[in-house]
């Protein structure tokens, strides 16, 4: 292993116990090193404007482009924290224009249709297996488009965080930071319940709530696939992830009148301008309901 690949090690050993980082933000970081130092390797009078200068004539978005700069940024001070006057961030300025992107939601007309299409699989079980794979599903689906979770929140969950007589989840978020969600529909409840009356009489050596075929703790990259599946079969917008349905849950909460302090909260944002993102959203939908529906604009 050479020297790069030791200081990355250990610059990620440490933002794991000492930064309290999630798996998700030192993959990030893992992968953004690996691609500058491979940069390097091809370019070896190259520089970290070299480096972003390149990213930038790639086309990659500018938050892409900004998360390898703060990967680098955290490395560099790591390794030079005794040696400021090495740290090569510390000698450029970087000024990016971020586009501005809009949360991208599916209507809700094909979240039901979504829903319903899981629901109808799961009644035309034809065998244990695929009730069983289908009674997780809908549980799983259920929960994302009812109380707007991430995949790898809902990839974490485990049965000791569920109350359901108070229909409480505590959720594990980013940065390993909790917080509370609130089942308000008991038909996310009832599913859930269903869901763990099958899981319980299999699953015997942890307690996660969403397991694989195996019966381990499901990945993302799963729950990916079984959203994507049922998103084809209900033919909903293809383009759609399972982060749409989080983006439609906040955006439909603002729309219906709900706080925007109380909306970062149920979604465990960490900054309110984060969430001020859906007001926009919720903004322009009003104002093409207004042009094309407001009687004033025809006297």
């Amino acid at each position: 292993m050479d020297e790069n690949q030791n200081q990355i090690n250990e610059f990620l050993t440490y933002c794991k116990l000492s930064k309290n980082l999630g798996e998700n933000t030192i993959l990030s970081y893992r992968s953004d090193l690996n691609s500058y130092f491979s940069y390097l390797t091809d370019n070896p009078n190259g520089n970290v404007m070299d480096y972003i200068s390149q990213l930038t004539s790639t086309r990659h978005k500018c938050s892409t482009i900004k998360r390898h700069l703060a990967s680098l940024k955290q490395y560099f001070k790591y390794i030079y924290r005794n040696d400021r006057l090495s740290n090569p961030m510390l000698k450029y300025e970087f000024k990016l224009k971020a586009e501005k992107a809009l949360p991208r939601t599916i209507p809700v007309h094909s979240v039901k249709r979504l829903l319903n299409c899981v629901e109808i699989k799961k009644e035309n079980s034809v065998s244990a297996f695929q009730y069983f794979e289908t009674t997780r599903d809908m549980a799983l689906i259920d929960l994302l488009c009812s109380t707007g979770i991430r995949i790898g929140e809902a990839a974490a969950i485990r049965l000791d965080d569920i109350d359901l007589k108070s229909r409480i989840i505590l959720i594990h978020g980013k940065g390993k930071k909790e917080h509370l969600i609130y089942l308000s529909c008991q038909q996310t409840v009832d599913n859930i319940k269903n869901w763990i009356s099958i899981i319980k009489t299999y699953v015997k050596d942890h307690n996660y709530l969403f397991v694989n075929r195996m019966l381990s703790p499901i990945s993302i990259h799963a729950i990916e696939d079984i959203f994507f599946k049922y998103r084809n079969i209900s033919k909903i917008n293809p383009k759609a992830t399972p982060h749409y349905l989080r983006h439609t849950f906040a955006t439909n909460l603002l729309a219906n009148g709900a706080d925007l302090r109380a909306v970062q909260e149920i979604l465990g944002h960490s900054n309110i301008a984060i969430t001020e993102r859906y007001t926009e959203v919720t903004t322009n939908r009003k104002i093409k309901v207004l042009k094309k529906y407001n009687y004033r604009n025809n006297i």
